[in-house]
């Protein structure tokens, strides 16, 4: 599929007084892409939106090539995409293989060939034996990994995976992105990872969705989000670089120290390269035993992209909320 996955155009959807999205118009590429947002940006709403489980207010969107909008194409929705819900969604009293065989029948599976397959899923998503408890007996970690295995039963090219992360603890979170990097990077599945988290877009997604108050605030690569920036430079030196950073900071270079000898050089305006700080440092006798321009980090691009709208300043915004029972607030 090397057309974008997902299409978007001016889409609207409002709950009551609440203004969820606000004309939101985007492509979603191929391959893992991380849609990122604080709580409340409406990215749910987002993804109900392309499933058909909500109706726009306007606007249009269409996901492997189908409209969600019209009844006849939701079928063929389903069999294209796979979703895992933010929310619990395992129906208790059943085993997970039971469960999953069952979502692979709704989707137009065979008996044998749905049994089969959620074997395989459930197989790699490393359930074990585990797998024919009943799901009310599941850990958090266990329960992520079957809502995974029932998205993928049917072998979708898309996946819609909600906050997939939440909940867990740090060893279950790095083995569940260890998965969906594999699919994103190795699989060929085209995932579009819907968190708060920048970790989890940073380690599995190649593009980066920003969204804030219902509007797409920025989209780009991960590669550009977090491309060099050729006035910082990162530096290592082999001695104690006070010489040095005395000589520099003459020179109007503004210095950070960092541990075991390192700096940060911001560089003056007009200066293109390094050149001028290795020759200071032969001059002082202080051995560079590493350079290289900094790189920004994906926490740097979101929050130059929110504060753009001057409604986020401090990172803890991007820690969820928990609303405990207020519908419209789920629903974003």
């Amino acid at each position: 599929m090397s057309e974008p996955a997902i299409r978007i155009h001016d889409l609207h959807k409002a709950y009551g007084s609440v203004q969820a999205l606000r004309g939101v118009t985007l492509s979603v590429p191929a391959g893992p892409v991380g849609l990122l947002g604080p709580n409340g940006a409406g990215k749910t709403t987002l993804l109900k939106l392309l499933l058909g489980m909500l109706e726009p207010d306007q606007g249009q969107a269409t996901i492997a090539g189908l409209n969600p909008d019209h009844a006849k194409e939701r079928l063929g929705i389903r069999q294209r995409v796979g979703y895992m819900p933010e929310s619990d969604c395992l129906i208790p009293g059943m085993s997970a293989v039971e469960l999953v065989a069952l979502l692979g029948r709704l989707t137009g599976m065979p008996p044998a060939d749905a049994m089969t397959r959620a074997h395989e899923v459930l197989d790699y998503v490393q359930t074990g034996e585990e797998r024919y408890r009943k799901n009310e007996e599941y850990s958090t970690g266990m329960k992520q990994r079957i809502k995974l295995a029932q998205a993928l039963v049917h072998d979708p090219p898309i996946l819609l995976l909600d906050e997939p992360t939440n909940g867990l603890d740090p060893g279950g979170r790095n083995d569940f992105l260890d998965l969906v990097s594999d699919l994103g990077r190795h699989q060929g599945k085209h995932v579009l990872l819907c968190t708060h988290l920048l970790p989890d877009v940073e380690r599995t997604c190649d593009h980066v969705i920003v969204m804030n108050q219902g509007t797409v605030v920025r989209q780009d690569t991960m590669a550009n989000l977090t491309a060099t920036s050729a006035s910082v430079m990162r530096v290592e030196t082999e001695q104690d670089p006070e010489p040095w950073v005395q000589v520099l900071t003459a020179r109007g270079h503004q210095i950070h120290s960092l541990p075991k000898h390192g700096l940060l050089v911001t560089l003056p305006p007009g200066t293109s390269d390094a050149d001028e700080l290795l020759t200071l440092a032969a001059q002082v006798g202080v051995t560079v035993t590493a350079i290289e321009p900094q790189r920004a980090s994906l926490e740097e691009a979101f929050l130059e992209a929110l504060d753009a709208q001057g409604v986020l300043t401090d990172v803890q915004d991007l820690e969820p909320e928990n609303p405990a029972g207020d519908e419209v607030e789920e629903l974003l």
